[in-house]
């Protein structure tokens, strides 16, 4: 439901499983089993300014106390895996760890200015959890994420692939009386790190030989199975739909087949991966016979038109051209299906 591209499940994606399970199962046994030890884990910058707690700034960054917080924070974890997909899980740890520190600089800067201007002392009741990088994430995902209509309603408004992802975060936003500091250091964080100002991707980053070690540790741990279908058979009202969607179906699963059977070769001996092999179009595949891979291209129907904003929405998201072609051709012309493919693999 809330998924915006991307195949469903934790495929490729050990950090964001991590992270969400560790902190969610850790915030439900304070909860429910140690309410007394809460104390230790709650977001106090006032503690950390006049006694010098500075072991808060991790403590209370890391664990929500709120389980309302916790559950929305898990969904958006869940639907920002797809860049743990396309950045590598090294890159995503990164860019969570440099947030993370930036928002906790940003976060003393508003806390001064709420008290410098408005009288407001907010820094011993900010939310405590690993919030600020998961408003961070909002920056990407605005920036890279396509954004898809799926329904028109009171004339210029409309729902968009990436509506309840919005309307998730606004539950977040507004589910605290300070929340909006953390978020706007988040949001602010998330901005400087993404476009990459003053080279803090160089300095706040996951050194390699750390990203190795936690492979190799906690990677088999958090590791999930490819998905086994991407795509649930659909459900017409007639047998004549229900067999065209079936059929479309086991299109989009011969072409994931087909994709990962290239994939050893492409490893192997390098350079691009030759799509129009690999995804024949989608409406002569019904009626030939694709298993003779000696028929030459010239014998082939000539290239499906691709939209140019298809192609540009693709190239956003930091595809080559080349790629994005092949893949809207292959796709039939269906954004979602091509953004899958090339995010994905």
């Amino acid at each position: 439901m809330f998924t915006s591209t991307g195949s469903s499940g934790l495929y490729k994606a050990p950090l964001s499983k991590g992270l969400l399970l560790v902190p969610s199962a850790l915030s439900l046994l304070l909860a429910l089993l140690l309410p007394h030890c809460q104390r230790f884990f709650v977001y106090d910058l006032q503690a950390v300014k006049d006694d010098f707690q500075i072991w808060r700034l991790i403590c209370g960054r890391i664990i929500c106390l709120d389980l309302k917080d916790t559950f929305c924070s898990s969904l958006l974890i869940y639907n920002f895996r797809i860049f743990e997909r396309r950045y590598g899980s090294r890159k995503f740890a990164s860019f969570l760890l440099g947030s993370w520190v930036l928002s906790a600089l940003a976060d003393f800067v508003l806390v001064e200015a709420v008290w410098y201007f408005f009288g407001i002392a907010a820094a011993g009741n900010l939310p405590s959890g690993f919030l600020a990088p998961v408003f961070a994430l909002f920056v990407p995902f605005y920036c890279s994420i396509p954004r898809i209509q799926v329904a028109q309603i009171l004339g210029p408004l409309s729902i968009t692939n990436k509506t309840l992802i919005y309307i998730l975060g606004l539950q977040l936003f507004t589910s605290g009386s300070y929340i909006w500091i953390v978020a706007i250091s988040g949001l602010a964080s998330g901005i400087c790190y993404n476009s990459q100002v003053f080279r803090l991707h160089q300095v706040l980053c996951i050194p390699k030989w750390v990203a190795q070690f936690f492979s190799w540790t906690l990677e088999p741990i958090f590791s999930s199975a490819e998905p086994a279908t991407e795509a649930r058979i659909g459900m017409g009202a007639t047998v004549d739909i229900q067999r065209q969607q079936r059929m479309e179906l086991l299109d989009r699963q011969l072409m994931l087949s087909q994709f990962a059977q290239v994939r050893q070769q492409r490893q192997q001996q390098g350079g691009m991966i030759n799509w129009n092999r690999l995804f024949p179009p989608l409406r002569q595949r019904r009626n030939i016979n694709y298993q003779d891979g000696r028929r030459s291209e010239q014998q082939a129907s000539p290239p499906l038109e691709v939209s140019e904003e298809q192609v540009a929405r693709l190239m956003e998201m930091g595809f080559s051209r080349g790629d994005a072609l092949e893949a809207l051709r292959a796709s039939n012309n269906d954004l979602n299906v091509a953004t899958n493919f090339l995010l994905q693999h």
